[in-house]
């Protein structure tokens, strides 16, 4: 007789988790960038190298990625499966996301119901794949390594990085706005909320004989 391990509920919870929230999470890009009153910080940056290059937002959004994973190494950051899922995922579901919104009319009440419904659902797909456990976004992840390397606080940091990359994405013509300075103040109540339902008790693999 042997023993082995069988992947229960919660790591099926997980795993949809993960993959929910990394949809949604394309989808509220897309709904503030399609708004055009300002959008998510590095999502400010990534317009910005839009506009002065011929690529998509899609495509920008995987480049700018890697180069933030590159960061990773000096700060001995280990990517987990949500960390390459989520460069996967969101790089390849934020343009077609962008062609599907680009058919509602340019109205100012549509731009604003994008942004207050893009805003939710952000804290909503941040809350299932930071809750699902699997591992960090490369973004999460590079403020999480500074954090731990420089000993500042998670406030400082995430505020440092996040001034920066506004600062340059703008530079570059970004669009920053309203809904910039909306999702500044929002997301982080709305994360609390939604993580306290959905992140994932840590699992207990018993042994199970075979």
């Amino acid at each position: 007789m042997r023993t082995s391990t069988r992947p229960g509920r919660p790591g099926v919870r997980a795993a949809v988790q993960l993959l929910a929230g990394l949809v949604l999470y394309a989808a509220s890009i897309a709904m503030l960038v399609d708004a055009g009153l300002g959008s998510m910080p590095w999502d400010v940056l990534t317009q910005g190298v839009v506009r002065r290059t011929d690529l998509s937002f899609g495509v920008v959004t995987l480049l700018v990625s890697l180069v933030v994973l590159a960061c990773w190494i000096p700060l001995r950051q280990r990517p987990g499966i949500g960390t390459v899922a989520n460069v996967v995922v969101i790089s390849a579901l934020v343009d077609p996301f962008l062609a599907l919104l680009a058919a509602l009319p340019d109205a100012m009440g549509v731009r604003i119901t994008l942004v207050v419904a893009g805003i939710v659902l952000n804290g909503l797909a941040t809350g299932l794949y930071v809750g699902a456990r699997l591992g960090p976004g490369p973004r999460d992840g590079l403020m999480t390594g500074l954090v731990h390397r420089t000993g500042r606080s998670v406030r400082l940091v995430r505020t440092t990085i996040e001034v920066t990359v506004v600062s340059v994405g703008w530079l570059l013509g970004g669009t920053v706005g309203l809904a910039t300075l909306a999702y500044a103040l929002a997301i982080g109540p709305l994360v609390h909320l939604f993580l306290t339902w959905l992140t994932v008790p840590a699992e207990v693999v018993e042994p199970v004989a075979v």
